[in-house]
């Protein structure tokens, strides 16, 4: 089945990705309005960015630890908006399926649906895929870049010991941390405080999502849920 921007969720049922295995390592809104006569009108929105329901879903955070401003929704592409969808995977509800490709993560749902969100994956390079566990959770987390990405870009070197969090924090609002075998492999799905950059390929192998995601999606698991990120095939993506 389709969303209503035409995209099919659901391992074997996109077209966007032939094949698929992992390796260990909305509807338009009427809005009441009135013509001459006191007739009332239907108009109908047609531009997901306008539509109420996601003007509140990315609407301002005000009670957060630092205050998160409202989305643009002008900056990010809508079928990188969040919702719920048709999923078929053997999977078991309550895990999280991350299709970097197709950049979408997945929290199933029981019924053969799933709650979708946009994401940004890492540059070509960085990307990761396999099986972990989230064993961590953290609101507004400190950043501490790998020795690695230190090395390679002076800037990140001045936060050895640590950034704090806020919202000039990559991490951003949120941080699921995933470990394999008991140990942290140092890849995050975590928040982001620049959300044009979801629907991309921009950070150094970390998932990222718009901070209202990452919040939503925080607020849904506990630690101990099982993620599955998923090997693609950029030639179809």
């Amino acid at each position: 089945m389709q969303d209503e921007f035409g995209s099919t969720a659901g391992r074997g049922s996109s077209p966007s990705v032939v094949s698929r295995r992992l390796f260990l390592a909305g509807l338009p809104l009427a809005l009441s309005a009135c013509a001459g006569g006191g007739v009332p009108m239907a108009e109908i929105v047609t531009d997901p960015r306008r539509d109420p329901r996601y003007l509140a879903m990315y609407g301002p955070q005000p009670n957060e630890a630092f205050p998160i401003p409202a989305i643009d929704l002008r900056q990010i592409d809508p079928r990188y908006f969040r919702r719920e969808v048709d999923y078929i995977t053997d999977e078991a509800p309550g895990t999280i399926v991350v299709e970097p490709y197709d950049k979408y993560l997945y929290l199933v749902q029981p019924g053969g649906r799933a709650m979708r969100y946009g994401i940004g994956v890492g540059r070509e390079g960085f990307g990761w895929s396999g099986r972990a566990v989230i064993r961590r959770k953290a609101e507004w987390p400190s950043w501490h870049p790998p020795v690695e990405m230190q090395e390679r870009d002076p800037e990140s070197a001045k936060w050895a010991n640590g950034m704090p969090g806020g919202l000039a924090n990559p991490l951003g609002a949120r941080a699921l941390y995933l470990y394999q075998g008991g140990r942290d492999t140092l890849y995050r799905i975590h928040g982001t405080n620049e959300p044009w950059t979801i629907g991309s390929n921009v950070s150094s192998g970390c998932i990222r999502m718009i901070n209202q995601d990452a919040i939503d999606l925080y607020e849904r698991i506990p630690t101990g849920t099982e993620v599955a990120v998923v090997e693609g095939n950029p030639l179809y993506s």
